[in-house]
């Protein structure tokens, strides 16, 4: 039996950019809750809490991004050109984030300025991300294999609340990895941003959900037409179950569940974007199938995948290990 290469390729990219989107997610999102916390000691347990991870969590965005040139050039030569504006504003916002993450702990007078830098990179990146995410939803302009759209094509009002909404899913991670990495006054007051923030995500999500489903077709003979709403209709469920379990969390004082119901919203949020497109990669006209290098390319690129992905996966999982625990003020940086 043939190995269908497209599918697993796609299973891939898939899990790389869910990765990306739960480990950046939550320090592109402590980026979003800066503003709300202008104590020099709050904000610097807040970068203390990832400043050990930040830069490894982004590995997964390069895997994702490597993975689409090799396996699917096609998706690479239409996409990047329909977005080229919000990516390139997301590498930018990207660059001043990390490089406020390297200097602000060193600079005195400009400390101000580089916290900024770190708030506006944060709030760019993740803004950017949404508008893609949205304009890859909203569908695409290809004719023979080659984005035929305007270049301002992916600016639109379902693009830019797509953008409203992923900044909302990034705070809300933000704020479940700070209750579980912090105690004391800031724990407190993380625990009173994330009941709102909560659920304004869940509206966010509610509102998105239906702008989809009325105003794409496609989506909506997938979810209503195609006789499989028994199978997809427990993704919504778990979502108001899951926000309804953050709320008794955080009444209960727990530490790890918000954080953790957090992750899993945005795990729900995902595998209904591949309900929604499957087995579209640019939607309505390229299948995986259809926009697939050849057989050699991507068995090529799986053999040195398999070797490389675990190594990445098993590094990760030992930077969290080492750097557990709880982050308090007065603590050595990792700077």
């Amino acid at each position: 039996m043939q190995i269908d290469l497209p599918v697993i390729w796609a299973a891939i990219i898939g899990l790389g950019v869910f990765i990306y989107v739960m480990l950046d997610g939550f320090d592109l999102g402590i980026g979003l809750l800066f503003p709300f916390f202008e104590g020099k000691g709050e904000r610097e347990v807040m970068l203390n809490t990832v400043a050990p991870v930040w830069d490894g969590n982004e590995t997964f965005l390069v895997l994702g991004g490597a993975g689409l040139y090799g396996a699917f050039p096609v998706v690479y030569s239409t996409l990047l050109p329909a977005n080229y504006m919000p990516l390139i504003l997301m590498v930018v916002g990207l660059i001043f984030r990390g490089a406020a993450f390297e200097l602000r702990a060193k600079a005195t007078r400009t400390q101000h300025a580089w916290d900024l830098a770190f708030i506006g990179g944060s709030a760019l990146a993740a803004m950017c991300q949404g508008v893609t995410l949205g304009s890859l939803l909203q569908g695409i302009k290809i004719v023979d294999d080659k984005f035929a759209g305007d270049p301002f094509d992916w600016f639109s009002p379902f693009s830019v609340f797509c953008g409203f909404g992923v900044l909302l899913t990034y705070a809300t991670l933000g704020c479940g990895w700070l209750i579980m990495k912090t105690d004391g006054d800031l724990q407190r007051k993380m625990r009173e941003v994330m009941r709102p923030l909560v659920a304004v995500l869940l509206l966010a999500i509610a509102i998105v959900s239906l702008w989809t489903v009325l105003g794409l077709p496609s989506v909506r003979h997938r979810w209503f037409l195609s006789g499989n709403l028994g199978w997809f209709l427990p993704v919504p469920i778990l979502v108001v179950a899951s926000v309804w379990g953050i709320f008794h969390a955080l009444r209960a004082r727990h530490e790890t569940t918000p954080f953790v119901l957090s992750l899993a919203i945005c795990f729900l949020g995902y595998t209904g974007l591949i309900i929604s497109i499957w087995p579209y990669i640019i939607p309505p006209s390229l299948t995986i199938w259809e926009a697939s290098s050849t057989r050699s390319s991507q068995l090529f690129a799986l053999v040195g995948t398999v070797i490389v992905l675990p190594v990445i996966l098993v590094y990760n999982a030992m930077q969290y290990r080492v750097f557990r625990g709880k982050v308090r003020e007065g603590d050595p940086g990792y700077h």
